[in-house]
């Protein structure tokens, strides 16, 4: 199985296979509202708006695995929208962790080892693919995104 066999759904409700993105660079990441760490929303926007034009798409997933999250997808997605500007998808709530992690995030936790193994540590880890499918490197969830910049525009 590739990146690109698996289904993901908005938080609109509509599910999408992920090979809409072929040719693109992806950063995925597992978002929450009321994290500490929130104030990345702003971040991963300016990433968005300076480079997609060049086939970078930022793809939330907003998570309460961490119990930072509020109920629905709709409402993190609006709250990202009125507090941080954001455009771009965000999707359904999801786990990120364990047997019920969703498919997308059960394959980039196998790619990729972070502080505690395969398990993704918190929100806002942040998950780099190339234009191919490839799952390139995993982010710490307090590596700001504005920091690792250059090394993203390398694969767009």
């Amino acid at each position: 199985m590739t990146i690109y066999d698996i289904e993901v759904t908005l938080e609109s409700g509509e599910t999408y296979k992920m090979d809409k993105y072929k040719g693109k660079t992806l950063l995925i990441v597992n978002t929450a509202t009321k994290c500490g760490l929130a104030s990345q929303f702003d971040d991963l926007q300016k990433l968005y708006e300076k480079y997609k034009e060049e086939d970078l798409v930022v793809l939330g997933f907003p998570t309460n695995q961490f119990k930072q999250e509020i109920d629905s997808a709709s409402d993190a997605a609006e709250s990202c929208r009125m507090t941080y500007g954001v455009t771009f998808p965000m999707h359904e709530m999801i786990k990120v962790n364990g047997a019920d992690a969703h498919p997308l995030f059960k394959l980039l936790t196998e790619e990729t080892k972070g502080l505690t193994g395969k398990a993704v540590k918190w929100n806002f880890t942040k998950f780099l693919v190339d234009k191919e499918g490839n799952i390139i490197k995993r982010f710490a969830p307090t590596t700001t995104p504005l920091s690792f910049e250059e090394e993203l525009a390398q694969y767009k």
